[in-house]
């Protein structure tokens, strides 16, 4: 069982920065996908960014060219840098890990909120 706890979220005016990280138990971090997911207001959770094992990292259109994804094995933590943040970006954080060690495992963070004032 893995536990996924994020840290980091509050409130921010437009044009701000924030950093969330997300930290996991166990021993199989390193060898999973590790995702940031955001779900607004009345609408649906959305992937925005993810890290592979394998250490490529993909965007969404949404956040591409603000927003950066990293990880840390050594600590079994990811990161989300997020900069020029719009009121748009006011969600519910989720980190999200992904492996395929024994069929397909997945697990959720709780959330953490990010407001962005403008």
């Amino acid at each position: 069982q893995v536990q996924l706890v994020e840290s980091g979220g509050g409130l921010v005016q437009a044009g701000g920065s924030l950093r969330l990280s997300c930290a996991a138990s166990g021993n199989v971090f390193s060898l999973s996908n590790m995702d940031w997911y955001r779900q607004a207001p009345g609408k649906q959770r959305e992937l925005i960014a993810r890290s592979t094992r394998g250490g490529k990292s993909a965007y969404s259109d949404s956040v591409k060219g603000r927003f950066t994804i990293s990880r840390d094995n050594a600590k079994n933590t990811v990161f989300l840098q997020m900069d020029s943040l719009e009121p748009e970006d006011t969600a519910v954080y989720y980190c999200h890990l992904e492996n395929f060690l024994f069929g397909k495992s997945e697990y959720w963070g709780q959330g953490t909120q990010v407001i962005v004032s403008s």
